[in-house]
């Protein structure tokens, strides 16, 4: 009997290692942050940041403002209790953080990379789909070599052109080209996308639907003088009637230039499937 407790005994205390050793190495993927209530800690991600949780309301987060992806974390009382935090990114990664109250060494800055990511991948719903992998086919769709010819609109020296129409399972994606050859550069306001009637009738909510692109592969601030610039917008997929098309609007800030280009339903189903990555 007391062969068998003494094998026993070493049996159990490996066991226990292993388990240790599982809740160390799930424990150690949380990052340890200190954060004060007089200063601010600046937490950068690689891409937007889609959603946040906190364990506790005596910590204060907000985005900053005019960007997406950097969070501001700060005590919102003197020595809380440790708690944690959760990040989730449109890029599909989750980052978890364990918080602790210290006044006089806070981390001021953490630059979060895709390493520290406590997981692979995050499944979105269709309206949260995954923006890293619509931004690789937007890439895709920008490099194509098939062009559309005929479905463009020029006004006051600014171009406004759909070179390519191009469908990955529930996106659309259309290439356009931006052209200015004025001297005067062209300081994009909006770029806005609408399923509209044919009817000439005074507009109803009902004759008008907008289309919020889901992202695009450049940013649009302007189009400099004497220059072009392509880009791909990244559209939920959608279907029009035979007495609608699609409206793609250019809106120039604190200026009159204004460029409206109508896509008609027969003009969509020129389009190209993408292959899978």
């Amino acid at each position: 009997m007391k062969n068998r407790n003494l094998w026993f005994l070493p049996f159990m205390a490996l066991i226990s290692m292993a388990v240790f050793g599982q809740r160390s190495s799930s424990q150690a993927e949380f990052i340890n942050l200190q954060i004060a209530q007089l200063k601010t800690t600046s937490l950068v991600f690689p891409y937007p940041i889609k959603s946040i949780d906190k364990g506790s309301s005596e910590v204060l987060i907000q985005k900053a403002k005019g960007v997406e992806n950097i969070l501001l974390v700060k005590a919102g009382k003197e020595n809380f209790s440790q708690t944690n935090l959760t990040v989730v990114t449109t890029e599909g990664k989750l980052y978890g953080f364990v918080l602790n109250y210290d006044e006089q060494c806070p981390d001021m800055n953490f630059l979060a990379d895709s390493a520290s990511a406590l997981n692979a991948d995050i499944v979105f719903t269709l309206d949260n789909e995954n923006k890293k992998k619509i931004l690789q086919y937007a890439q895709l769709a920008l490099i194509k070599k098939k062009k559309l010819n005929g479905m463009s609109h020029n006004r006051f020296n600014i171009g406004l052109r759909l070179t390519g129409i191009f469908i990955y399972q529930d996106v659309i994606y259309l290439r356009l080209l931006l052209g200015n050859k004025s001297k005067i550069n062209f300081d994009i306001d909006q770029l806005r996308f609408f399923i509209r009637d044919q009817r000439k009738s005074t507009r109803t909510a009902s004759q008008e639907i907008e289309i919020s692109p889901i992202l695009m592969t450049s940013e649009l601030i302007k189009i400099p003088e004497r220059s072009e610039l392509s880009l791909v917008c990244a559209l939920p997929k959608f279907t029009i009637g035979e007495r609608k098309y699609l409206t793609i609007e250019l809106l120039e800030k604190n200026g009159q230039r204004q460029l409206g280009l109508d896509i008609k339903d027969h003009q969509l189903m020129d389009l190209e499937i993408l292959s899978a990555l």
